[in-house]
């Protein structure tokens, strides 16, 4: 069993960042790839919060009006140059940048598994890529078979209240792929809120995550959500 590791997927986040130590600043040559939370006022004012506290002011953009695409708290996978550093803030690294790429990322809770949605929940196989997680959020980094029907990824649980006796509580990513014919290869990236597994009284909870790959091998996974200096979530 190996353990989830905190931080960010470092085989995706590409920086060539060589003009950062020259005194010129930065280049419009490079770029960045990172996960963050879309924020919007609804006035016009946006801003993504990236995974690693960094917030970007988008200034220009290759696709202009991308940002009606998105709402306040989606998930999104931007490629992104810097323009310049935002010297207002001293306590967060704030930039304004060029939003070369943006893409919604799946963001779900957790469900519980009943007989009436087992169905629909679906059993069919997924390999997971890679697994981490970032404050409140367990990410995966997905592969399956598919065509062109949608596909649906869930990560359940029992249904019924968790105790502190119940650790590590047993969770289960689960795939329908909709009877889609096993013809091309996806990539997909997901994202699932814990804060639903939060116990009162504690600080930190263990977790345990299953699923099942295209050959029948059981991928198993740990890992430790501390929700110690997280805020609560919103109701």
């Amino acid at each position: 069993m190996k353990k989830l590791a905190f931080g960010i997927l470092m085989g995706l986040l590409v920086a060539f960042t060589s003009c950062l130590d020259d005194d010129d600043g930065y280049s419009l040559g490079d770029y960045w790839v990172g996960f963050g939370i879309y924020k919007g006022d609804g006035a016009g004012a946006v801003s993504l919060v990236m995974d690693d506290g960094s917030v970007l002011i988008p200034a220009a953009s290759s696709s202009p009006g991308w940002s009606l695409d998105f709402s306040d708290g989606d998930r999104v996978l931007v490629n992104y140059t810097i323009l310049d550093e935002d010297e207002t803030s001293s306590s967060v690294e704030r930039y304004f940048v060029k939003v070369n790429d943006i893409s919604d990322v799946l963001m779900k809770g957790i469900m519980d598994i009943t007989e009436e949605n087992a169905d629909s929940i679906g059993n069919d196989p997924i390999i997971v890529e890679d697994a981490w997680i970032t404050d409140s959020l367990l990410n995966f980094r997905l592969k399956y078979w598919g065509y062109n029907n949608m596909h649906f990824l869930n990560l359940v649980k029992e249904p019924g209240d968790l105790t502190a006796d119940d650790q590590p509580f047993k969770l289960e990513l689960r795939h329908n792929a909709n009877e889609d014919p096993e013809s091309i290869p996806y990539t997909a990236y997901v994202s699932f809120s814990l804060n639903s597994l939060r116990l009162s009284g504690l600080d930190s909870i263990r977790f345990e995550v299953t699923a099942t790959d295209y050959e029948g091998v059981a991928y198993q996974d740990s890992g430790v959500f501390n929700y110690s200096n997280l805020e609560l979530p919103t109701p």
